[in-house]
């Protein structure tokens, strides 16, 4: 799909969902090659998980980026989250839930010699950017490799996805996706 650019770095981007990818694969693409990953067990339920990987692969195809997608383990996100399913949203339970993310990103980009990984996680007001920057710098150095740390909903960037994702007609969920936060609503 995507053609490799000889002059830009490669970076291997954890997409929590579409609508969050649209403006940071957009603010990143003048500088890196991007590959969109899609790693997600803590979406439920199953159907909530297709919707969000359908409109992934429209949005990559749209955007004419690559999208690999990490299995869908869901047994290992609720052992993770297992004792904090009464967290609120925010809270430790997302930490954790970050850090299998993140951890999984990181590993993958490693293996298959990405220069960088980066997380859309940061878009979201719903999101403590330091938390979840804390986390990938904790990765790059396990793993060696460099991760791009940004907080994206700065400087209108959560504004801009809720824009761009109007303009591809994406599906807005109103939950991160996972089980225990839905249902809060």
């Amino acid at each position: 799909m995507g053609v490799p650019s000889k002059n830009k770095k490669r970076l291997l981007l954890h997409t929590c969902c579409a609508p969050c990818s649209t403006y940071v694969v957009e603010l990143l693409r003048p500088e890196f090659d991007v590959t969109a990953y899609f790693y997600n067990p803590n979406i439920h339920p199953r159907e909530e998980y297709e919707t969000r990987l359908s409109d992934m692969k429209r949005i990559c195809q749209r955007l004419g980026i690559d999208l690999v997608r990490g299995g869908y383990e869901v047994e290992e996100w609720f052992q993770t989250v297992k004792g904090l399913e009464t967290e609120k949203e925010g809270g430790k339970r997302c930490t954790v839930c970050f850090y299998l993310r993140l951890d999984k990103t990181a590993a993958f980009a490693r293996d298959c010699s990405y220069g960088y990984y980066a997380t859309t996680l940061t878009i979201s007001p719903h999101k403590d950017a330091k938390v979840i920057n804390q986390i990938g710098r904790e990765f790059q150095e396990k793993y060696g490799i460099n991760f791009y740390e940004a907080d994206f909903n700065k400087k209108g960037g959560f504004k801009r996805s809720c824009q761009l994702s109007k303009e591809y007609g994406l599906y807005r969920q109103n939950y991160c996706g996972c089980i225990f936060s839905k249902k809060k609503l």
